[in-house]
């Protein structure tokens, strides 16, 4: 529960409008987790395309833990020396994903100074199951270094 508690502080510990509230807490590479099952089905509705085909999101579910099962997967540049495309897993901070993640409502913006911004409702893995742990995730990719940083709004 203390790990919990303190994936939610990260999340949600500044001021959306801080520029320097955006972190990489929850961006981990890919690991063991990023199989192709773990994919929300139906594949075609969870995973999208940007940036010319360059950058594709994937919303997992782990199903465990129950409560927090929830990540994207992102591929995009940079290319490593085979051509492969970098994987990252976003997800609250540590092992905890998100209770639940509205990929329906997925949107996305290009700004050349920052970069893809993904957007999309959120909800931090509550104790109680309560709706209070709703928010909006930002997260931001800058194509050029591959960095990945996200950014949790109320």
């Amino acid at each position: 529960m203390k790990r919990l508690a303190a994936a939610l502080a990260l999340i949600l510990a500044t001021p959306a409008a801080a520029d320097d509230s955006w972190s990489d807490a929850g961006v981990v590479p890919c690991d063991d987790r990023a199989y192709a099952d773990f994919i929300a089905e139906p594949w075609d509705q969870n995973s999208r395309v940007f940036a010319n085909g360059e950058v594709r999101v994937a919303l997992m579910d782990f199903v465990e833990p129950a409560a927090a099962a929830y990540y994207l997967m992102i591929l995009s540049p940079p290319y490593d020396e085979i051509g492969m495309r970098q994987c990252r897993l976003v997800g609250m901070a540590g092992d905890f994903g998100f209770g639940s993640l509205d990929f329906d409502a997925l949107e996305a913006g290009y700004d050349p100074a920052t970069g893809l911004t993904l957007t999309l409702p959120a909800k931090m893995p509550m104790p109680d199951g309560g709706d209070d742990g709703l928010f909006q995730l930002a997260v931001r990719l800058d194509q050029k270094t591959g960095k990945i940083v996200t950014q949790g709004m109320k």
